[in-house]
């Protein structure tokens, strides 16, 4: 009986490491394929906060210009680069109009997102690519999206789309086993375990930078 049990608890081990690869191999190829939007308020107040959201409209707003066609997210990073004093200013610019001395900065950077849910798409926990924007001292409460493809509409950019122009969904950029990943609900234990998992690398990567 004992040989029978331990057989199963192998069995059941090795199936686990078999669907946490799998998921890995989803969650990098996920991450591999948007670009995230970051945008963090200077404080929590009342001020701060609907300023952290203009800047956030007006971003959005510009996007649509900057990734009109791009085909992947390779060519949105490569247009965000050449876009970031273009944003940087438009940024500034929300602000100072808006009577605000606060500091801004925009920057495109890999970043650490625990796991998200944004509508109907729930996307894994790890490091991804995003346009990070700090107003002031960046201790206020933040929003995030997706933007590339461009899943965050800015109310102030609710309109048709130019002749010739084509937005991308997330289906375009996923296959259809990484969209079943993403449209599961968010608490199922699979994200958890991608999180887990990926908190360990941080720990492990943080315990290496201290030695």
């Amino acid at each position: 009986m004992k040989r029978i049990e331990i057989s199963l608890l192998m069995a059941l081990v090795f199936a686990a490491v078999l669907s946490m690869s799998a998921m890995n191999v989803e969650s990098e190829a996920i991450r591999g394929s948007v670009l995230r939007l970051h945008v963090l308020a200077n404080s929590d107040s009342e001020r701060d906060q609907t300023l952290k959201l203009r800047v956030r409209d007006r971003l959005l707003e510009v996007a649509g210009d900057i990734y009109a066609d791009a085909p992947d997210r390779d060519e949105a990073i490569k247009r965000t680069r050449e876009s970031l004093p273009l944003l940087q200013t438009e940024a500034e610019q929300v602000l100072r109009d808006n009577g605000s001395s606060d500091n801004v900065t925009v920057a495109l950077e890999d970043t650490y997102f625990n796991t998200r849910t944004y509508g109907d798409i729930t996307l894994p926990a790890g490091q991804y690519t995003a346009v990070r924007v700090i107003i002031g001292t960046g201790e206020g409460h933040n929003w995030w999206c997706v933007m590339f493809p461009p899943l965050c509409i800015s109310p102030v950019s609710e309109m048709p789309e130019e002749e010739g122009t084509q937005s991308l969904d997330l289906d375009d950029v996923l296959n259809q086993q990484e969209m079943d990943f993403v449209e599961g609900p968010s608490y199922e234990p699979r994200f958890k375990c991608v999180e887990w998992y990926e908190e360990m690398k941080k720990a492990v990567a943080l315990s290496k930078d201290n030695h």
